[in-house]
């Protein structure tokens, strides 16, 4: 790829290096100059700019990303389209992240100019949630690049998956010594349940006995014997050798001890165990806890079954530090567990709310138009299924004009509703109500119109995958063929300004006064650029619309 500084009467073609404002026009960095462009940055005055040209063999950004990101994906994990040299994938399964570290290093390797990104191996990952990102530095990379780390990415099977998490049954076996509180022992059971009940599984049993390797035994037996697909012992000692009374319980229950101890702290005092198919972990004290230790780590690998071993546990140094201030407790100091739910992470990356503006008057069809059915269900249904099917969480419907008829035509679908009483004064104020009502933490919103029943949920998640304000991508704007349609997503730094609006008007005009903030990004189908207006254009959508499309 050439790069450099050229006159603007040679630049046809070229792609432009550096976005540049020029009066109301903004021209975006990545853009392939046309003769009109250049006919525009003349009239401003500049004579040279910064472009880069493909050299033969060359591949563009986005293709390039498109292609590593779409041979990296494994099983449970979706690419979206690539964007300014960046396609992000995304978990399509709650379980953990798996792939070879190895081979992430040899592709990133392959060419500085190529980088795939993930979160660290063995992350607890939700549905929708990012777990990798493929970007092209340059504007244009040799093909020959591309091919090498696509077919890294894809060598036997696809670099990244996740591994979902299974409905375990566990059996929860405690032991007690003299003057051991039960209080303590209802605590622990209270943790287990809400650490299993974390990953899906649940608690089908608990039995309590005396720590002797007569009295556990036969326990750990009949928990494998019932059926349980784990079973957790929870010792009123903490194990300190093979030869203790748990790891003695499991061989005596027929069993054998895989591993004992990890160089994980807290966590370090674990033993794998298995009676047959069936693994048995015996705890450490820090288990007693609800804050994460090494015994989650193993217990998150079991339930999405990803092997785990003596091998596997002894490589999880890395990271296996998990004091979190310098003042933590000595490892072997007993935990106090409280009755809190487990604690929960945020995704990474930005979180997207959603608008449904369902509010209006509908005066030029002459009657409500969300109310009105195609295939049998109600256009403003219709459009909030297919917000919830994007990756954009909470969707907020705002009601307005017959908000009972409304809210009863969305039923049960998890729209969270709010009123606006001063809907007749115009789509402003159901603007404003909207954003009142959305979380504090958010980074942004796609603010949909309740009449665009064809907008898809793939529609959406590309807007979002197109959303950096770091990188100048604060709005982000839907076209078709050229054309721009909606909804539009926009960065938390707008709302100020659109809760200054008055009347019947939207946002549209932020877009012309901030262009160089403005991301287009171009779809696949028409549905962004209809909605319904009148009954000739409700009756044509009806002629459309398949038999029970969703």
């Amino acid at each position: 790829m050439k790069f450099g500084e050229v006159a603007v009467t040679e630049a046809t073609g070229a792609i432009l290096a550096h976005s540049l404002k020029l009066g109301a026009t903004a021209l975006k960095k990545g853009r392939v100059l046309s003769p009109d462009d250049l006919q525009v940055i003349a009239a401003a005055g500049l004579s040279r700019i910064v472009v880069a040209r493909l050299d033969p063999g060359d591949i563009r950004e986005d293709a390039a990303a498109q292609r590593i990101a779409v041979a990296a994906a494994g099983e449970n994990i979706a690419p979206a389209n690539a964007f300014t040299g960046r396609a992000n994938l995304f978990a399509e399964a709650r379980g953990l992240l798996v792939f070879d570290r190895d081979r992430l290093d040899q592709i990133n390797l392959v060419d500085e100019s190529v980088t795939l990104g993930t979160l660290p191996p063995y992350s607890v990952v939700e549905p929708r949630q990012m777990v990798a990102t493929v970007k092209i530095i340059p504007f244009a990379v040799p093909e020959a690049a591309v091919e090498v780390a696509a077919k890294a990415a894809n060598v036997g099977e696809p670099l990244l998956r996740v591994a979902a998490f299974r409905a375990l049954s566990v059996a929860l076996i405690q032991t007690r010594l003299p003057g051991f509180k039960e209080s303590i022992l209802d605590k622990t059971r209270q943790v287990t349940e809400q650490r299993l009940a974390a990953l899906g599984c649940r608690l089908v049993s608990e039995e309590r006995c005396d720590h002797t390797n007569t009295d556990l035994a036969p326990r750990i037996a009949a928990a494998v014997a019932q059926g349980a697909d784990m079973v957790l012992v929870h010792g009123a000692s903490v194990i300190v050798d093979r030869r203790d009374v748990i790891p003695e319980a499991v061989v005596a229950a027929g069993g054998r001890v895989d591993h004992f101890g990890m160089p994980v702290d807290p966590g370090n005092m674990l033993l794998l165990c298995h009676v047959g198919a069936t693994p048995v972990l015996g705890l450490p004290g820090c288990a007693r806890s609800p804050k994460v230790n090494g015994f989650d780590w193993v217990l998150e690998r079991l339930v999405a079954g990803v092997p785990v071993g003596p091998r596997e546990i002894m490589r999880m140094g890395a990271g296996g530090l998990l004091a979190e201030i310098p003042s933590r407790p000595l490892p072997r100091a007993e935990a106090s567990p409280a009755p809190a739910k487990p604690e929960r992470t945020v995704p990474p990356g930005p979180r997207i709310a959603a608008l449904l503006l369902a509010a209006g008057q509908s005066r030029r069809m002459g009657s409500n138009k969300l109310l009105e059915e195609i295939d049998g269900r109600p256009m403003v249904a219709r459009t909030a299924q297919r917000l919830l099917s994007s990756r954009a969480r909470p969707i907020v419907a705002v009601l307005g004009n017959q908000a009972d008829a409304v809210d009863a035509a969305l039923g049960k679908l998890p729209v969270e509703r709010v009123h606006n009483p001063a809907y007749a004064e115009g789509l402003s104020t159901s603007l404003k109500r909207g954003l009142a009502a959305l979380p504090p933490d958010i980074d942004g919103v796609i603010v949909c119109l309740g009449d665009m029943p064809l907008v898809a949920g793939r529609d959406l998640d590309r807007l979002i995958a197109a959303f950096n304000p770091l990188e100048g991508r604060a709005i982000v704007v839907p076209t078709r063929r050229g054309k721009r349609g909606n909804p539009v997503l926009w960065a938390k730094r707008f709302f100020p300004d659109m809760a200054e609006l008055a009347g019947d008007v939207g946002a549209k005009h932020l877009i012309g006064e901030h262009a160089e903030l403005v991301a287009e990004v171009e779809m696949d189908s028409d549905s962004v650029l209809v909605d319904i207006d009148t009954p000739d254009a409700l009756a044509e959508l009806r002629a459309k619309v398949k038999p029970s499309a969703a």
